[in-house]
C-alpha cells in the first residue's frame, strides 16, 4: 500500500494482484468444502453426538456448585470449540491432497507469493469452521441454549481468529508430511488430547496442579474460555489474557506455517 498525492491510501498493483490470489485460493477451498457433503455432515454429526449425549443425557443429572447454569449451556461453547478444532486442523490435509494430485505444483508456479497461498487456505478453513459453528449455534438454540445478538457479534469474529491459528497448525504439519496416512496419525495424537485437556467438558478452576499446567499451555483452553465467556459471561481466566494467548498462537502458527510451506520443493 502507498499514499497518493492527496495523502490517501492507495493499493498498489502488486498488492491487488496478491489479494486476487488470496481470494482465488479461498474460493477454491470453500467450494471444496461446500461440495463435499459427506465432510460437512460428518463434521457436524460428531459434535452433535457429544452435545446430545453429554448435554442432554449425562448433563441432566449434573450441576456445578456455585453456578446458576446447567451442564448443557456449559459444554455448548466447548463443543463449538471442538468443531472449530477438528475442522481447522484437518483443513491442512488439503496441502497433501493437492501435492498428490499435482495441483500444488500449479499453485506454486502461479505468480503469487506462497504467503498468499497460506492466507487463502487459512481463510478457507476458517470459513468452513465458521459455517459449521453457525449451524451448531442454530441447533443449540432449539435445544435451549440461546446466544444474544451482542454475543454473536463477538463470537463469530472470535471463531475466525481461533480457526486461523489451528488451520495454520494443520498446514505446518501437513507441509512436513508426505502421505495422508502419516498426517492422520499425527492429528489423532494432537486433536483428542488438545480437546479433552482444554476444559471444554469440565471446569478447570479446581483441577489438581499435577495436570492443570497442561491446560495452561494448551491454546484450545484459551479458545474455549473465550467462547464460554461470550456465551455465558464466565471464564476461569482474565478474558484479556485469553484473547492475547489466542492472538499470539494464531500469529505464531501462521508464521510457522508460512515457513514450513515455503520450504517445500
Amino acid at each position: 500500500m502507498m499514499l497518493d498525492s492527496k495523502g490517501k491510501t492507495k493499493i498498489t498493483p502488486k498488492l491487488a494482484h496478491e489479494m486476487v490470489g488470496v481470494y482465488a485460493v479461498w474460493l477454491r477451498e470453500f467450494k471444496r468444502f461446500y461440495r463435499d457433503r459427506s465432510r460437512l455432515a460428518s463434521s457436524i454429526v460428531r459434535p452433535l453426538l457429544w452435545l446430545f449425549i453429554l448435554g442432554l443425557g449425562i448433563g441432566g443429572s449434573m450441576k456445578f456448585s456455585g453456578t446458576d447454569f446447567d451442564y448443557l449451556p456449559f459444554i455448548t461453547p466447548g463443543i463449538i470449540g471442538m468443531s472449530v478444532l477438528f475442522t481447522s486442523l484437518f483443513s491442512g490435509i488439503s496441502v497433501i491432497w493437492d501435492r498428490e494430485f499435482g495441483f500444488l505444483k500449479e499453485m506454486l508456479v502461479a505468480p503469487i507469493s506462497r504467503i498468499s497461498i497460506i492466507i487463502g487456505k487459512a481463510l478457507g478453513g476458517a470459513t468452513a469452521s465458521l459455517v459449521q459453528s453457525v449451524i451448531l449455534i442454530v441447533i443449540a438454540y432449539f435445544i435451549g441454549v440461546q446466544f444474544s445478538m451482542a454475543s454473536m457479534i463477538v463470537l463469530l469474529p472470535t471463531i475466525v481468529i481461533i480457526s486461523v491459528g489451528f488451520v495454520a497448525l494443520g498446514i505446518a504439519i501437513a507441509s512436513m508430511m508426505d502421505t495422508m496416512e502419516g498426517f492422520n496419525v499425527i492429528m489423532n495424537f494432537i486433536v483428542m488430547p488438545m480437546f479433552l485437556l482444554s476444559g471444554a467438558l469440565f471446569p478447570i478452576s479446581n483441577l489438581p496442579a499435577a495436570i492443570s499446567w497442561i491446560l495452561y499451555i494448551n491454546p484450545m483452553t484459551y479458545s474455549v474460555e473465550i467462547l464460554r465467556y461470550v456465551a455465558l459471561g464466565v471464564s476461569s481466566f482474565d478474558i484479556a489474557i485469553s484473547f492475547a494467548a489466542v492472538f499470539v498462537f494464531s500469529a505464531t502458527m501462521s508464521i510457522i506455517a508460512a515457513i514450513a510451506f515455503s520450504r517445500r520443493k
